[in-house]
């Protein structure tokens, strides 16, 4: 009987640690940052993307053509995949072009567990105090992301 007994679901970590994950994340030119690296006192957008994603494709097209709106938000743009896959799609979307737009790898997929991601895209918003405000899982709207990144 006690085999059959539910647990409670227990919160994703990200929700147990509302704050900017540690993980070391590895730039396009092989250097190692963590959140220790981002632009203080502003407020951040982590967009979690795979390569080869046809929803993460569509939301950096989205997001290029809005970033004039993202001026006053550091996008750190993770992926799990190698640093080389990462590469072509920093290239092919042109990302050192957009100062705002930080592009990593972490390639351990620890950062897929700490949001327990099932989907891509992930993006979630931190205040300027690099605290968790809000969290979307699949596509999101620019003007959904705006609105919280504007609370």
């Amino acid at each position: 009987m006690k085999a059959q007994t539910a647990t409670p679901p227990t919160k994703p970590a990200y929700l147990q640690y509302p704050i900017i994950p540690a993980f070391p994340l590895t730039l396009v030119d092989g250097h190692t940052i963590t959140k220790n690296d981002l632009r203080k006192g502003e407020k951040t957008m982590l967009f979690i993307f795979s390569v080869d994603c046809d929803h993460c494709k569509h939301l950096t097209e989205d997001l290029l053509k809005n970033i004039d709106k993202f001026q006053k938000t550091q996008i750190l743009m993770v992926t799990p995949f190698k640093v080389e896959q990462m590469k072509e799609y920093y290239d092919q979307y042109k990302i050192k072009n957009y100062p705002t737009i930080t592009m990593a790898s972490e390639p351990t997929r620890q950062i897929m567990y700490f949001y327990d991601l099932h989907y891509f895209p992930g993006l979630y918003i931190y205040n300027k105090k690099q605290q968790f405000v809000k969290g979307f899982e699949g596509t999101a709207k620019i003007d959904s992301l705006l609105y919280y990144l504007h609370k």
